[in-house]
This record gives structure tokens, sequence and C-alpha cells, in this order.
């Protein structure tokens, strides 16, 4: 391997840790804020560059019957816990219009743009209208009747989650894969390495969604009540943070980042109904080189697992997960060794 080959290799190996940079850091704010080890992350990414392959062959993707199966599912949830509770009539059709008006308007939108094959700056657009809503619907299904179980039985949940949203992916999207146009094909040659204009929107994206993820935890009152929420749930509580609100709104961000990561991985590769697993464990590797704590812990480590995925698909490409995967191995023994052990309540 000569430096023309390693630059070239190092260049796309920070382009895809910048990536699993996205979704390690959203695993770390789920963790944090709810508990929740959510191994469905990469399903969302998933989600998010098959929407935009339907879009481009002019169908309507199946993310609209998915939204309108979970908005209907969770609004048959809050009628049944209203009226067990006594509520109002009134009451329970106004929380009924809140929940379905937004998954039910954009469906129809994108139902009727869709045979007109819009801009592809537009779809994009649409996707994550379609994909952020999945966020608070997956906690309102899956998670927040068990807000308060332990860790272990939320990550059951999740592995449970993970095969349903798997299983209904493969129903509503199909088996085939898409590989999605580039947002900008333009090409700037910086001496050995070539970047392609996609490669800089993925890194110029990143950079701009962690500093707004800075701005929003340090300068808004939402993203302070977050933070509060996670350093003490039943502080927070007591202080007037809704844990559930909380919790909706840590999963509509890491629905809307997991669409995110759709789009911006959807032109270097082919993207199929069960390829956000590998993805998501990627981002899990670099969430736990931050110790499920530290973002820019996990920054380091997304970007080191990017870089060790991209060599060792030069070296011994049928082995490249094992490369990637068997680095979590060193970090564990390092965190086990660093860290003084508690023995769980």
């Amino acid at each position: 391997m000569d430096s023309t080959i390693a630059s070239i290799l190092l260049v796309d190996g920070l382009t895809n840790g910048a990536i699993y940079a996205l979704l390690g850091m959203t695993t770390v704010l789920l963790f944090a804020v709810t508990r929740v080890i959510f191994i469905p992350q990469g399903e969302l990414v998933a989600f998010g560059a098959l929407t935009v392959g339907m879009l481009q062959l002019g169908q309507v993707p199946g993310t609209v019957w998915f939204l309108l199966l979970m908005a209907g599912a969770a609004c048959i949830l809050d009628a049944w816990a209203d009226w067990r509770t006594g509520k109002a009539l009134s009451a329970l059709l106004t929380r009924a219009v809140r929940t379905l008006a937004f998954p039910v308007a954009i469906s129809l939108l994108v139902v009727w743009l869709a045979p007109h094959k819009p801009p592809l700056l537009v779809q994009a657009l649409l996707t994550l209208a379609l994909v952020t809503p999945f966020g608070p619907l997956i906690y309102r299904l899956g998670y927040q009747s068990l807000a308060d179980a332990s860790t272990l039985v939320l990550l059951i949940v999740s592995v449970g989650v993970h095969f349903a949203l798997m299983g209904l992916g493969l129903y509503f999207f199909g088996a085939e894969g898409y590989r999605n146009p580039s947002f900008w094909d333009a090409r700037f040659d910086l001496g050995p390495v070539t970047l392609s204009g996609q490669m800089l929107i993925i890194g110029l994206a990143t950079a701009a969604l962690i500093g707004l993820l800075w701005l929003f935890f340090e300068r808004t009152l939402r993203g302070k009540a977050l933070r509060a929420t996670a350093v003490n749930r039943l502080g927070a509580r007591l202080m007037g943070v809704s844990t559930e609100a909380a919790g909706r709104l840590s999963f509509a961000m890491a629905a809307f980042i997991g669409a995110l990561s759709g789009l911006l991985i959807g032109p270097t590769t082919t993207v199929f109904y069960d390829s956000g697993f590998l993805i998501g464990l990627k981002g899990f590797v670099a969430a736990v080189f931050g110790g499920l704590s530290s973002y820019p812990l996990a920054l380091v480590g997304a970007l080191l697992v990017g870089v060790i995925e991209s060599f060792s698909s030069f070296w011994a490409s049928a082995f490249k997960e094992v490369f990637v995967f068997t680095f979590i191995l060193p970090v564990l023994m390092w965190r086990s060794l660093r860290e003084p052990h508690h023995d769980e309540d």
C-alpha cells in the first residue's frame, strides 16, 4: 500500500465515519434521556434511503402506509388509555386529531406528489417529514408504558422492535434495493485524492448537525429539559419536566437524524430493507467507545470505526465486519479497567 491508496482509504473511512458519528451520538442521546439502547436506529436509516428510492421511480413509498398504520395504532392506544381514566369524549377526539393530523396530511401530500416525480430536494424534504414522526410513534407504541423498567427490559424491547421494523420494512418496501442519485455531482482533485460533492455534503451536514445539537442543548429550554432528564429523571419530573415529552422529543430527533443519514448514505451504496442493521451496529460501536455518555468520544469512535472499516476492506474485504466489531472488545476492556464497577440496583 502506497501513500496514494492510504489517502483514498482514509478519506473514504472518514466519510463513512461521519455517518456513524450521527448514529453514535443519537444512541448516546436516547440512552441518556430514556435509558433505551435503540438497536432499530439503522432501520430508520434504511427507511430514509428506501423512501427516496421509491419517490425517484414515481411510486408512493411504503413509508406512507407504514406511518398511517403506526399512527392508527397509537391513536387506539391513546383512546383506550383515556377511556379507562374516564376522560370526556371531546378530550378523546382532540387527542386523536392531534395524533393523526400530521401523519395523514403528509401522507396525502406524498400520495399526490409522488407520481409527478418532484425534484430531488423536494423528495428529501418529504422523506424527512415522513420518517421523523416514526420516532415519537415508536416511543408511544414500544417504550412509553415501560419507561420505568430496567435497562435490560428496554434492551429486550429494542430487539423486538428491531425485528418488527425489519419484517414490516420487507412488507412495505419489498426486497429490492435502491441506490439514490447524488445531491451534488461535482469532483474536486486534492493531489492524489478525488473528493466528490456527495462526500463534502456528508461532512458539512454532519458538522452542521453537530453544531445545531450543541446549540439546542446549550441555548434552548427544551434542550436543557432533555439534559435535566438525562442527569436525573426523577429530579426533572419533580421540577415539572415531562419525561414522556422528553422521550417523544428525543425519539423524534433520533428519527430525523436516521432519515437524514439515509439521505446521505443512499448515493454511496445500495440500501435494502435490512441494510440498516449493520449500519446501526457500527453507530452503536461508536457510542460504546463514548461509554454511552460522551458525545465527543462517540464522534471519535465513529471516525475510528469508519477508518478501520475502510482499511480492512482493502486488506481483507470478506472480514471487514469482523475487524469493525472486534474493535469493541479492547474498548470494553479499557472501560472495564478504567472505571469502577457498581452493582446494578
